[in-house]
C-alpha cells in the first residue's frame, strides 16, 4: 500500500535531506534565541558586585530585575508584530530579518557604555527573538513530514532550553577571563553563520505560496521537499462565500476564537511554570538544604529534562496518544512532581522530580508550540504561533514575580521550606490548570486533523495529491 502524501515514507531520500536542512537550521537559531533570553543571567551578580562593568556607579537588585525584563517584553512585542505580518509577507523573509535584527542587536548591546543604553538594545534585541520565535513554527509544521510534525516541532523548539544550557556553560568558561562583553558577541554569530545559511537552504513554505495563488512556484518547491499540497480537484469556494480572513483577522473569528484562547492561556502556564522555576528554583531549594553550589546543577537537570522528555513525548504523540492527550499527560507530571517536591525524600528522588518537572514544564511548552503550530491553517498560522509566544510571554514574566512574592513574603528562619512548599503548591496548581485549558480545546478546528483526512481521500483516490485531475 502506498505511504500517505506528505509522510516520511512518501518523500524521498533528497526530499527528507532538504527537509533536515531546514529543520537543523531551525533548531540552531532557536539555540541562540535560548543563549540570548538566559544569557543576561549569568552576568548580573556580576553587576551588582561591581557596577563599574557596565559603568555605572550604583546598581540595585531592582533595577537589575526590570532590565531583566525588558528582553521579555521585547520578545512579547516581536511575537505579536510577527503574527501579524508573517502570514501577509512570508516565512523566509520573516526568518532572514529576524536572525538579522537579533544578532546586531546582541552585538550593538556588547558595546553598551551604561546601563540605559544596555537596557534599550535588550528591549530592542527581544522584538527579533520573539518574531523569530513566532515564524519558526509556522515554518516547521509545513515542511515537516505529516507523521512526525510533534517530533520536528519539539527538536526545533528544544532549542530553546539547550540554548539556556548552552549559556550557563559558555558563561562558566568565558565570563571570567573574557568579561561579559564576550558573551553578547558570541549571540551575535548568527549573522555570519546561520543568516548565510538559512538564505541558501530555506526556501519559502510551498503552502504559503500556495494560499497566496502562487501555484507553480509552490509546486516547485514542494517536488523538492516532498511537502504534499492541496490536491488540484479541491472545490473553489462558492460564488459569494465571504473569503477566508488573514493573521490575527481570521485567529479571532467566530471559529476559532475560544480555542484561540485556551491555547493562549495554555502557553501562559507553561511559560509562567518554565520562567518561575529558572528563576527561582535554586533559591526555594536552600530551603531544603541545597546550598548555592547545588544551583547550576538543578537548573541543567530541569533543562535536561525538558529537552530530553520533551523529545520522548513528542515521539509519544506522534505514534501513540496525539499532542492533545500528551500535553494533559505531562502537566499532570508537573503538578505530580512539583507537589513531590516539598517532601524530603532522598537525593536521587528529588534529582528525578527536578528531571521530570523540566518534561512537564519546560518540555510540555515546547508540546505546546508543536500543538498550536499545528492547529492552525496556513493563512492564520503565524498569526496562532505569535498569539501563543506572545501572550504566553505574559505567563513568563509573571513567573518571576509570583515566585519571588511567595519567598519574600513567606521566607522564615523557623520553617525555612515554608516559602519552597507555598512556591511548589502554586505552581503545581498552575500545571493542572494547564492540563484542564488542553483537554477543552475542540479537536474539529485542528489543520492536522484535516491534512491527515485529505491525505487519506487522496491515497484511497489513487490520486497524489497535487497531481493534476
Amino acid at each position: 500500500m502506498a505511504a500517505p502524501p506528505g509522510s516520511s515514507a512518501a518523500r524521498t531520500p533528497q526530499q527528507l535531506r532538504a527537509v533536515y536542512a531546514i529543520l537543523a537550521i531551525a533548531c540552531a537559531a532557536l539555540i541562540f534565541d535560548g543563549y540570548d533570553i538566559v544569557v543576561y543571567g549569568t552576568i548580573v551578580s556580576g553587576w551588582l558586585e561591581n557596577p563599574s562593568l557596565i559603568g555605572e556607579t550604583t546598581i540595585t537588585a531592582a533595577q537589575a530585575g526590570t532590565v531583566g525584563s525588558y528582553a521579555l517584553i521585547g520578545v512579547m512585542i516581536g511575537a505579536l508584530a510577527a503574527g501579524a505580518i508573517g502570514d501577509h509577507i512570508g516565512r523566509r523573509r520573516m526568518v532572514l530579518a529576524s536572525i538579522a535584527w537579533f544578532s546586531i542587536g546582541m552585538a550593538l548591546t556588547a558595546t553598551s557604555p551604561n546601563l540605559a543604553f544596555f537596557s534599550v538594545m535588550r528591549l530592542l534585541t527581544g522584538l527579533g527573538l520573539g518574531s523569530l520565535l513566532a515564524v519558526l513554527g509556522a515554518l516547521v509544521a509545513e515542511f515537516a513530514p505529516t507523521d512526525r510534525k510533534n517530533q520536528f516541532n519539539a527538536i526545533v523548539y528544544s532549542g530553546i532550553p539547550a540554548g539556556g544550557v548552552v549559556a550557563s556553560l559558555v558563561a562558566l568558561v568565558v565570563l571570567a577571563p573574557f568579561g561579559w562583553r564576550t558573551l553578547f558577541m558570541i549571540g551575535a554569530l548568527p549573522l555570519v553563520t546561520l543568516l548565510p545559511l538559512a538564505f541558501y537552504f530555506i526556501p519559502e513554505s510551498p503552502k504559503w505560496l500556495e494560499t497566496r495563488g502562487r501555484r507553480d512556484e509552490a509546486e516547485k518547491i514542494a517536488a523538492l521537499t516532498g511537502v504534499a499540497l492541496e490536491p488540484m480537484g479541491t472545490p473553489a469556494p462558492e460564488v459569494g462565500a465571504v473569503p477566508e480572513k488573514v493573521g490575527f483577522a481570521g485567529l479571532f473569528g467566530s471559529r476559532l476564537a475560544i480555542p484561540t484562547l485556551l491555547l493562549g492561556m495554555m502557553s501562559f502556564s507553561g511559560l509562567l511554570l518554565t520562567y518561575g522555576l529558572n528563576t527561582w528554583l535554586p533559591k526555594i531549594m536552600q530551603g531544603y538544604d541545597k546550598g548555592e553550589q547545588y544551583s547550576l546543577f538543578f537548573l541543567l537537570l530541569l533543562n535536561a529534562g525538558a529537552v530530553i522528555g520533551g523529545l520522548a513525548a513528542a515521539w509519544a504523540a506522534d505514534r501513540f496518544f496525539g499532542p492533545q492527550k500528551t500535553i494533559v499527560f505531562t502537566f499532570f507530571l508537573a503538578a505530580l512532581t512539583l507537589f513531590g517536591m516539598t517532601f524530603r525524600f532522598p537525593d536521587l528522588i528529588l534529582f528525578a522530580f527536578i528531571f521530570i518537572a523540566g518534561t512537564g514544564t519546560l518540555g510540555t511548552q515546547v508540546l505546546i508550540y508543536g500543538k498550536v503550530s499545528n492547529f492552525y491553517a496556513t493563512k492564520v498560522r503565524a498569526a496562532g504561533v505569535a498569539w501563543c509566544a506572545g501572550f504566553g510571554r505574559l505567563g513568563g514574566i509573571f513567573g518571576p514575580v509570583i515566585g519571588g512574592a511567595i519567598v519574600g513574603a513567606f521566607v522564615s528562619q523557623a520553617d525555612p521550606t515554608a516559602a519552597g512548599r507555598i512556591a511548589f503548591w502554586v505552581f503545581a496548581g498552575v500545571a493542572m490548570l494547564g492540563a484542564v485549558l488542553c483537554a477543552l480545546v475542540p479537536q474539529k478546528h485542528s489543520e492536522a486533523e484535516r491534512e491527515v483526512a485529505v491525505a487519506r481521500q487522496a491515497l484511497a483516490a489513487d490520486q497524489p495529491v497535487g497531481s493534476e485531475a
